[in-house]
């Protein structure tokens, strides 16, 4: 590549590696195995222990036991993973229809994109229809025939759109036809089909609309409440008896199973005019038989009725709290459940003790009518709003989840000892919403915003102290009338050059040196600040005021890395500022042709060249999916978009982050509402690079020690490891030749055997990535080689490579060289990975599977790959590195050579012994002298543990036992395993000579 300019590198990827698969570049889950948001749940009578449930941001899962383990059945089907209703056959529990968009209109909330169906229980899915229908709040099957189906469309959250009202199917979802249609701002929220007669369709209509700065929810009476059609569909009479006749709201709807004339309604709307209605008679007449503010209780997010399917008394709302009435409506009382804010309810009518339930916190079972609940610590749907890492070895990531805690989890197993499926998780203080950022240089110190307010934990005392901006709670408030405007997410940044110095933004840049103590403001009003915009959140029924809609506040804080002072900001109503002097002076550097008014999600001033940055908007709160990126080469005076719409990421997929590859010149990691693109010339085009990750929103991206971490809202956190190959400049030319990529330096961690995949916490190992010109059956072969040219591992792709040697024979199988076979060795054409597990060659066994493997670990040092195909060799040299943690507990590289040494011995003794006692074994069945076979019988119980419980460990044992003490840590060898050695060395030693083999 020397000579090379960026451009031609840039030519060569048009013609290379846009045309590979990453495919060897999988993605990896490390938690938290905690529940997320989960807006509907569904069972059926016909198998009782089968529920699903449908996440905001974390697509569909399935239980076939009562909750104890749940699966996802819709990742790689499904186009979005926001779901909005879930509804099985009555007649058949293979056939299921899935409604997406979630039903809760948060300022986060994923766009839906139609309906899906699966007539094999979930195994599989088929899309059919309604993509641009946007949230939908109800799927109901006709009973009589699962190929009728019904939809309740909310519409598109953030504009209006003519894709909304009901929509009925009367051929499986082949074809669709609008059945009820108010306006191209009134969507339907909900509906019911008559028990016993199907034609009978209640329809629950509802205005609503999210902005930046508040909701709409509800309007106009004409604009809202209650249909009903009793012609399948064809006409429709609104019901107005008894119902409120001024502004109306979200409105739920449950009929009777026992009793079809029973209508229950909860309605959002003016006062003591919200709560609870019921109808005896089919909608005819109303009467509200509740008030009770529990029952619309933010109605936008929650409101959901239900009925038990046997008594049409006992009636349950979902809201905040969950409650319960017994009389019919009238009076209520709060059912305990694992989380608050909750969504949807479903009762077995067979038995409506057992039920499910679902809210901010997954989705829970219960056998006994909700006095005890199933388990939310088995659904890794955890909504995560940013990432970070601090610097232990192994790192760990941080994150706030969606109304849960601030988390802070490990990467990869932190212990060498424990299960490696056992999660891991601590709270870091703050709150939900975050940013946890950990202190730079100590790890013990997280920095953390909890809706505004700023706070230090300690973890060594468990202490979270809070110095706040202001020291004033904004809830509540007219922003307009506020100090200081923090949005709930407000961003923490610290100074990558000092780590006592910490940003936070308001609508200001607020400066710290001493943990908050003292704050210091350093700009004027970095944001557009229209007053139009600063107004009371939710209109024109509920008042909702918890942060999310505070606008004009600042979402996105970064310095240079290369430049102290040099830092820019971003605000969540699209302005963009840059300071050179630590904020003396401030420039409003917004791109002149960026639509306005959008949330910049992320600013990323590049590490190579400090008049380069790269900003992320998000406009789709404003109805604009557009993703929008841009950069700039001079500290903001012109932009140029980089995410066109023929450049790579789709027009819908609105851009959450972007960040810059800190050693490699124009490669560029981007992530959208559905997933990661990729670019390896400057944002000039995108290439997917999703893989194995599930669609959902990446909300935030970070590069360290070589790996690429995200964060997910709906799906926790994920990791890639090792992505030297992307920044290898040899992945511009793949051609005809095979390449080898420089490995990434490896540290040299002890971990635990695997024992499950979830958090999937990766094994040490070193990631050697190549590339083939060509699928090849066989002649690929990898050797790594120490810093003294000995070769410590052969990895070979098919067993018909391995040669058999003399020495292997007269050595008694002891080879020189360990070659064993791998069939994650690839062979075909395109990108491959190996990882290589650190071991050299282990005992020889007579299980030929088990054979040379699991030796001990090679000790840091230099190394070198080389890679063979079809006769031609490559190489790649890189280092081992020593774990941190051992050199601070004094155990140095002498140390880990000394204990290698030892293992390799008694190893070697091991492989003699077992080769010995599989001659001897031999031999005893060939002898026909009955007291010689008696006096070789008697000699091989002495090396031999006898059969059944707890035998006495024999010589071959006590070996085995010797080489594991030595080997479980990295320590200098105690004095008792050497004399142990030698005694064992001695005894084998005599025993050989007992027979002549």
């Amino acid at each position: 590549m020397k000579g090379l300019s960026l451009s031609t590198i840039f030519l060569f990827l048009g013609f290379s590696i846009f045309g590979q698969n990453f495919d060897a570049f999988q993605y990896r889950t490390i938690g938290p195995n905690r529940g997320g948001r989960v807006t509907t749940v569904t069972g059926t009578p016909m198998l009782p222990g089968t529920f699903y449930l449908g996440a905001s941001g974390a697509g569909v899962w399935k239980t076939e036991d009562y909750g104890t383990t749940w699966n996802n059945v819709s990742d790689g089907y499904f186009k979005t993973p926001s779901i909005g209703a879930i509804e099985m056959a009555s007649n058949d529990s293979n056939i299921v229809y899935v409604g997406t968009g979630s039903d809760g209109l948060r300022s986060n909330i994923i766009s839906g994109k139609g309906v899906y169906k699966s007539v094999d229980a979930g195994k599989t899915w088929t899309h059919i229809g309604l993509e641009k229908v946007g949230q939908i709040g109800a799927v109901e099957i006709d009973p009589t025939n699962s190929n009728i189906v019904w939809v309740a469309a909310i519409g598109n959250a953030f504009k209006p759109n003519e894709e909304r009202g009901i929509f009925k199917t009367t051929d499986g979802g082949n074809t669709w036809e609008k059945v009820l249609f108010l306006s191209n701002e009134t969507g339907f929220a909900d509906l019911e089909l008559l028990p016993g007669n199907p034609n009978v369709v209640y329809a629950a209509a509802w205005k609503a609309k999210r902005t930046p700065w508040t909701i709409i929810s509800g309007g106009e009476n004409k604009e809202g409440g209650i249909y009903k059609s009793v012609n399948g569909g064809k006409d429709w009479v609104k019901l107005e008896d008894g119902l409120p006749k001024g502004l109306i709201g979200k409105i739920d709807l449950a009929v009777s199973p026992t009793d079809s004339s029973i209508l229950y309604a909860v309605i959002e709307a003016p006062g003591k005019e919200g709560g609870v209605y019921k109808s005896v008679d089919q909608g005819k007449t109303f009467t509200q038989t509740s008030s009770n503010e529990g029952l619309v209780n933010r109605p936008f997010y929650y409101t959901n009725i239900e009925l038990d399917p046997t008594n049409p008394d006992i009636v349950y709302s979902n809201a905040n709290p969950l409650l319960k009435s017994t009389d019919g409506g009238k009076t209520w009382k709060r059912m305990s459940v694992p989380h608050g804010d909750n969504h949807d309810i479903w009762l077995n009518p067979n038995n409506p003790d057992l039920l499910i339930q679902c809210n901010d916190g997954g989705a829970n079972v219960s056998h006994n009518g909700g006095k005890t609940w199933s388990t939310q610590f088995n659904q890794p749907t955890a909504e995560i709003y940013q990432v970070a890492v601090d610097d232990q070895y192994p790192y760990w990531v941080y994150g706030a989840q969606q109304d849960n805690t601030t988390i802070a989890i490990p990467s990869s197993a932190p212990t060498a000892s424990g299960a490696q499926g056992t999660q891991i998780m601590m709270d870091v203080g703050g709150c939900e919403t975050g940013p946890a950022i950990p202190k730079p240089g100590d790890p013990n110190v997280v920095y953390n915003n909890c809706k505004g307010r700023f706070s230090v934990f300690n973890k060594l005392t468990g202490t979270d102290r809070e110095y706040s901006i202001g020291a004033s709670n904004i809830y509540g408030h007219n922003p307009k009338d506020l100090k200081y405007r923090f949005q709930r997410v407000a961003p923490i940044h610290v100074s990558p050059h000092d780590p006592n110095v910490v940003y936070m933004g308001s609508q200001y840049l607020h400066k710290t040196r001493n943990n908050g103590q003292i704050w210091q403001t350093i700009s004027p009003d970095l944001t557009a600040n229209e007053t139009d915009k600063q107004v009371i959140s939710g209109s024109p029924i509920t008042r909702d005021i918890t942060g999310e809609e505070y606008y004009s506040t600042l979402y996105s804080i970064r310095e240079s890395k290369i430049n102290p002072g040099l830092i820019w900001t971003g605000s969540n109503d699209g302005v963009i500022s840059v300071t050179q002097d630590g904020g003396q002076t401030w420039a409003n550097v917004t791109p002149k042709k960026m639509p306005k008014g959008g949330r910049v999600e992320s600013v990323e001033p590049s590490q190579l060249d400090p008049a380069k940055a790269y900003i992320t908007v998000d406009r789709h709160l404003l109805g604009d999916t557009t993703p929008y990126i841009y950069k700039t080469d001079d500290y903001g005076k012109s932009w140029t978009l980089i995410s066109t719409e023929s450049n790579g990421i789709p027009s819908d997929y609105t851009a959450r982050v972007l960040r810059e590859d800190p050693k490699m010149a124009g490669l560029l990691y981007a992530g959208t509402e559905f997933g990661m693109f990729i670019s390896f010339n400057d944002g000039e085009t995108w290439k997917a690079f999703q893989q194995n990750l599930p669609v959902t929103p990446i909300t935030d991206i970070i590069i360290n020690r070589g790996d690429l971490v995200l964060s997910t809202m709906g799906r926790g956190f994920w990791i890639l490891d090792n992505i030297s190959a992307l920044r290898d400049n040899s992945i511009a030319e793949l051609n005809a030749n095979p390449v080898l990529f420089k490995p990434e330096d490896t540290y040299r961690y002890r971990t635990p055997w695997g024992s499950g995949d979830f958090p999937n916490y990766s094994s040490t190992s070193v990631s050697i990535d190549y590339y083939l010109p060509k699928e090849l059956k066989s002649g690929v072969s990898l050797e790594i080689f120490n810093a003294e040219g000995k070769s410590v591992a052969k990895i070979v792709s098919d067993s018909t490579q391995l040669k058999s040697t003399k020495e292997q024979v007269e050595d008694m199988g002891l080879s020189m060289v360990f070659e064993y076979v791998d069939t994650k060795l690839e062979t075909k054409k395109g990108i491959n990975r190996f990882e290589w597990d650190l071991r050299e060659k282990g005992a020889w066994s007579s299980n030929k599977s088990r054979s040379y493997k699991n030796g001990p670990m090679v000790p840091p040092g230099s190394y070198t790959a080389k890679l063979t195909v079809d006769g031609k060799t490559l190489e790649q040299s890189f280092q081992i590195l020593m774990d941190p943690r051992l050199e601070q507990e004094g155990v140095s590289l002498e140390t880990i050579k000394e204990q290698l040494a030892l293992q390799n011995k008694v190893n070697q003794l091991l492989s003699e012994a077992r080769k010995f006692q599989s001659d001897l074994e031999k031999k005893i069945k060939e002898t026909k002298n009955k007291e010689e076979k008696e006096e070789l019988e008697n000699l091989l119980k002495t090396i031999k543990n006898d059969e059944g419980a707890y035998p006495q460990q024999m010589m071959v044992a006590q070996i085995s036992y010797l080489s594991n003490i030595i080997g479980r840590a990295d320590k200098k060898p105690g004095n008792e395993e050497i004399e142990r050695f030698k005694e064992l060395q001695e005894q084998f030693n005599q025993t050989k000579k007992q027979v002549d083999l």
